[in-house]
Formats: structure tokens, C-alpha cells, sequence
């Protein structure tokens, strides 16, 4: 575990990842109790995301809203890019035609394209931010014991496809049904983002998530679980050449009460029909405090997907 004195640095920078490689930051939200750091935070904003912290409803989620644009600013300044140090309050985002938002780098010419690519996500209890070189990337997170207002098998006709809702009906247990529920709306989700196109331009009907060679039993009990956790795959119904050729999953649980998700391109070097592992490194923190590796402990456990953790 690394300490730090308050300030606008946060650790020394890192190397950004290489190819194939995630690094997953995530804060909880409970454990920030200092008025003095969360004003810190908020003075790492620029002027619109203090007015849209400002314009939620409620301590609670004016300080989850906080604690989301401090953890993408400070981890993205954790790195050196391009070879500059980064100062967290010169970041500067946009947002693509889909809105999901993007780095907007400047370099001495002028505007250029970032090798680094982010994706967050957030519970009220937990919030993460992914990040890779050179390789879109989507996370979802979401709570394990989330609960499904709507009768589960009624919401995932609405939302699946038909051969995940015939998955879903497979299962007589209630508990387990719901749990591989969330388990696969976590996987959309991170295709989604991945995508970068937002649910309403890539329908979750429009894809199917699946176990290879072992969808019938469920992420826990896939057929190839002696060669590791079990690959996961997507098959697009629109685009049928956009199998799993760019690619790869990891599943996983977080800290024994969140499921989270990533899906990442695969890289564009390697050969496309191979399944190169994503490489995961996941680290909890409370920025200009402490930061702490979890990497390889009972903190993550894989459930599916070529996860190697360092």
C-alpha cells in the first residue's frame, strides 16, 4: 500500500499499459468522510462538472458524482503520455457522436489522438475507471445482490437475446437465475461502452452473450473450466462478421459484492483468431491518500474470460 501527502500529485507516474492490458482503479464511496479532501477533489474540476455535481439531488450523489470525475482525473494523471507529466485539473474531455466521453489531448502541434482510452462505471457503492492503450474499452460494475423489480424472465425478453433468454429459462433456481442475469447484463454493458455507441445505437436484442462451448451450464460450470475460467464470446445477429474476432472479456467479482466487466479490443498486432489473455491489473484508492494493488488476492476472483492478473 502507497501514502501520500495532499497535494495536486498523486503517485509517481506510472507506464501506461501495454498492449492487452487493463488497469482498473475503483474507490467506495462510504469510506470518504474528510470535508476537506472532498473540497480538495472538487477544485480538480473544471467549471461544468462543478455545476453538474452542484445540480444533483441529494449529498449522496453530488459526492458519488464527485468521486467519479476525481477518480477519471486522477488516474488518467497517474501516467505519463507522450512523455509530459500529467496535472489532473489540465485534463480536458469530449464526448464522440454516441456520447461516450474521450480524452482530448493537445501536444505542442496542436490537438492529437491519445494512445490512453477510459471507461467508468458506478454503483452507489462503488465506482470504477478502466483504462488501456491503443484498445477501446468498455467496464461495467454492478452489484451482485442487485435486485430485478420486474419478474426476471419478463425483463430479459425485453432486453436479451432470444438464445440468453432460453439460457435464463434453462434455470429452475430463482437465485441462480438472477445472478446469471446480472451477470450478463454486466458483460453487455462493458460490450456496449467497448463499442462506444450507447445503448440506444447497439440494442442489447442485438447481440448474444455467451460461454464458448459451455453456455448451457452458466458461467460457473462452463465445460472447458480445466483450462482455466471459461472464454466468453459475442454474436452479433446484425453483423455476423463482428463475431469475437475483436474482442476479449473478463468477468470477474470485486471485493465479494460486485460483479464487474471488461471488454476490451483485442490488439491489433496479434492475430486476429487468437485468444491472448487480458492482462488485469486492479488497484483500490482514495486519491492523494492511499492506493492499494489487490491484484492476485481473494479481493478478485475470475468468474469468465482470459483474465491473467499481475
Amino acid at each position: 500500500m502507497l501514502s501520500f501527502q495532499r497535494s495536486f500529485s498523486v503517485s509517481p507516474s506510472l507506464q501506461l499499459p501495454s498492449p492487452m492490458e487493463t488497469h482498473l482503479w475503483f474507490v467506495v464511496p462510504d469510506e470518504f468522510k474528510s470535508v476537506s479532501l472532498l473540497n480538495q477533489y472538487m477544485e480538480l474540476l473544471s467549471p461544468c462538472e462543478k455545476e453538474n455535481v452542484l445540480s444533483m439531488r441529494g449529498e449522496q450523489l453530488q459526492k458519488q458524482a464527485l468521486l467519479a470525475r476525481t477518480l477519471v482525473r486522477t488516474t488518467i494523471a497517474r501516467y505519463q503520455i507522450n512523455n509530459r507529466v500529467v496535472d489532473p485539473r489540465s485534463l480536458k474531455f469530449k464526448r464522440n457522436v454516441h456520447g461516450k466521453p474521450e480524452l482530448e489531448w493537445e501536444s505542442d502541434g496542436g490537438q492529437c489522438p491519445s494512445p490512453l482510452r477510459f471507461n467508468i462505471s458506478h454503483t452507489s457503492s462503488l465506482i470504477a475507471c478502466g483504462v488501456t492503450v491503443n484498445s477501446s474499452i468498455g467496464i461495467d460494475i454492478e452489484e451482485k445482490q442487485r435486485k430485478i423489480k420486474n419478474n426476471i424472465l419478463a425483463f430479459a425478453r425485453r432486453y436479451f437475446s432470444l438464445h440468453e433468454v432460453e439460457h435464463l429459462s434453462a434455470i429452475s433456481d430463482s437465485e441462480v437465475q438472477r445472478q446469471e442475469f446480472v451477470k450478463l447484463w454486466t458483460l453487455k454493458e462493458a460490450y456496449v461502452k467497448a463499442l462506444g455507441r450507447g445503448f440506444s445505437a447497439a440494442p442489447f436484442k442485438t447481440f448474444t452473450i455467451c460461454i464458448k462451448n459451455g453456455f448451457r451450464r452458466g458461467f460457473d460450470h462452463a465445460d472447458d473450466l480445466e483450462s482455466g475460467a471459461p472464454e466468453v464470446v459475442v454474436e452479433s445477429s446484425d453483423h455476423p462478421e463482428r463475431l469475437t474476432n475483436n474482442w476479449q472479456f473478463g468477468l470477474f467479482e470485486l471485493v465479494s459484492s460486485h460483479y464487474a466487466a471488461v471488454c476490451m479490443e483485442k490488439d491489433k498486432t496479434s492475430d486476429a483468431g487468437m485468444s491472448v489473455p487480458i492482462r488485469l491489473n486492479v488497484r483500490k484508492t482514495i486519491p492523494f491518500v492511499e492506493d492499494e494493488c489487490i491484484s492476485g488476492t481473494d479481493a478478485v476472483v475470475p468468474i469468465a474470460g482470459l483474465i491473467e492478473q499481475f
